[in-house]
């Protein structure tokens, strides 16, 4: 059977608890009103984001004193009374600090009668917007709200940003902001400018302490290449998305156009920019799957027509994932390719299982087997000694079809029939399911179980201790972090 790629539709974003928005300040009329701590704190950022502040308060907080003599950006000036409505013409945003409920009523009324977005500290029900954590790296900022759940989590995250963000790139982005006007006037198609801001991009992340200088500009103009279309394989991992590689989601952020396999879960496809195409051009053993030379006519294409394209798989393309053929097409043709390795899905297993592939005394060497060929059937030319070896670990790729087989021709060659084995359905994913059997009996159970999403099994004496847990327990998982840890 045969299928031909289509184009998968773009997802809808999920549910928002807040919309993250970027107010423009700059010289435009903020009101404060409260003369504590906090409300010196929100005058400060508003300040600092370049307002002119306006603070209401009869008993106006030292901090707030020092604060507007020596502003960060824009004036703030105290007003030693209490606000009235009037105070809110002109405003283009409005915060308070207020002692009740009956205050803050009618501090947020006031304003939305003049039509201004209100926040009371402390006091969600009375606003229409809140302020979150902040990286600033301005022009660089980065926002981060918990929609008021949990304040002190915020602040953690930020903290962890702020050690992931270099302080430089501060610098780097105002140099975007000033050579944003140069790149335009260059004309460039789209291709063209997304080629200078990603090498941008690289020479910030590479240098991100040093100051951009003019010639940093000139080596991004020159060549540009725009019309240099290029093919990257990149593994998927075996399902779960915190899995990827940094290098993976880099290519997916810059791709134009990304073809992937069943097998991708679809959640990884969330790392992708929302603009790049999606299709899938199915790969599935003895299910229909696009033909591998549609596949390479579709890829090569695209990279002619100057699109950055993704080829994504599960696993590690590498291992039975057909890459070489994809290269070799990719050469004959003259395009550029690439490869990001991925974790195959036999570590995402072993990780979850908590079970060592070299487990010391038990296995020492690992093996990888693929349970169907080109025709779909079991490959001939396996060496059925190597995986009677009780030394080994095998994993087997693709096995659903031919595990009887393939068990059945293993016990013929001298494997123990005893030997522990594992099916895991779905590995590292939401969904994954496992059992765990003796090599004989593994495959009438693996039957019996249905599986539909992609299965890969491990034999092996390092899985004993499951075997012996689930005839005990019937929870194999439990067992391996007991005996593990």
């Amino acid at each position: 059977m045969t299928r031909f790629p289509t184009e998968a539709a773009v997802g809808r974003i999920a549910p928002l608890a807040r919309l993250p928005v970027f107010f423009a300040l700059d010289r435009r009329r903020a009101i404060v009103a409260g003369g504590s701590d906090a409300a010196a704190w929100k005058a400060e950022v508003l300040s600092a984001a370049g307002a002119e502040v306006d603070v209401f308060a009869s008993e106006p907080h030292e901090a707030l004193r020092a604060l507007a003599a020596a502003p960060p950006n824009g004036a703030v000036i105290i007003h030693e009374r209490a606000w009235t409505p009037r105070d809110f013409i002109g405003a283009v945003i409005a915060v308070a600090d207020c002692a009740d409920d009956a205050a803050a009523a009618g501090f947020a009324a006031a304003a939305r009668a003049a039509g201004v977005p209100v926040n009371v500290i402390d006091r969600p029900d009375f606003c229409d917007f809140s302020f979150g954590a902040i990286v600033n790296r301005s022009p660089l900022v980065i926002g981060i709200s918990t929609s008021g759940a949990s304040p002190v989590f915020g602040q953690a995250i930020r903290a962890k940003i702020e050690a992931l963000i270099p302080r430089g790139f501060g610098r780097w982005a105002e140099a975007a902001r000033a050579w944003r006007s140069r790149v335009q006037e260059l004309r460039l198609p789209f291709r063209g400018r997304r080629t200078v801001w990603e090498r941008f991009t690289a020479r910030a992340m590479a240098a991100p302490e040093r100051a951009p200088r003019d010639s940093d500009l000139g080596a991004l103009l020159d060549p540009l290449a725009a019309d240099s279309g290029s093919v990257t394989l990149v593994g998927a991992g075996p399902g779960d998305p915190e899995l990827l590689t940094l290098r993976a989601v880099r290519a997916l952020q810059s791709a134009d156009a990304i073809l992937f396999d069943d097998l991708v879960a679809p959640d990884i496809l969330d790392f992708a920019r929302r603009e790049a195409r999606k299709m899938l051009v199915g790969k599935t053993g003895h299910k229909a799957s696009c033909r591998q030379d549609d596949i390479n006519s579709l890829m090569i294409r695209l990279a002619k027509a100057g699109r950055r394209v993704v080829r994504l798989k599960g696993g590690d393309p590498m291992i039975f994932g057909r890459a070489d053929e994809e290269i070799a097409a990719c050469r004959a043709a003259g395009i550029s390719v690439d490869v990001v390795p991925g974790i195959t899905t036999a570590q995402g297993a072993a990780s979850r299982l908590l079970v060592s592939l070299t487990r010391r005394g038990q296995a020492r060497r690992v093996q990888y087997v693929t349970g169907h060929g080109r025709d779909g059937r079991l490959p001939a030319d396996i060496d059925w000694m190597s995986l009677a070896d009780p030394t080994a670990t095998t994993v087997v790729y693709m096995p659903v079809q031919t595990l009887s087989e393939l068990a059945a021709k293993a016990i013929a060659a001298g494997l123990d029939a005893a030997t522990p084995a594992v099916a895991l359905e779905n590995a590292t994913r939401s969904n994954e399911r496992m059992i765990v059997a003796s090599i004989a009996d593994l495959p009438a159970r693996l039957g019996e179980s249905g599986p539909a999403g992609p299965v890969v099994v491990m034999i092996g004496r390092g899985f004993q201790h499951l075997l012996a847990a689930t005839a005990v327990e019937g929870c194999p998982r439990t067992a391996a972090k007991a005996v593990l840890q």
